[in-house]
């Protein structure tokens, strides 16, 4: 029984790892595309002023 334990222990341990990994995957995709978006922006006012 304490062996079944254990293994489902480091079950959820490795799936509650792995939730982590894609979570920060996101935050990193969605902080890339924030930065594209602004500098974007930025492009745009910056033609709208010079024209």
């Amino acid at each position: 029984m304490k062996t079944v334990s254990i293994f489902a222990t480091a079950c959820c341990l490795l799936l509650a790892i792995s939730s982590c990994g894609n979570t920060i995957r996101g935050m990193g995709q969605d902080t890339a595309n924030t930065v594209d978006a602004t500098q974007n922006a930025g492009k745009r006012v910056d033609n709208a002023a010079a024209n």
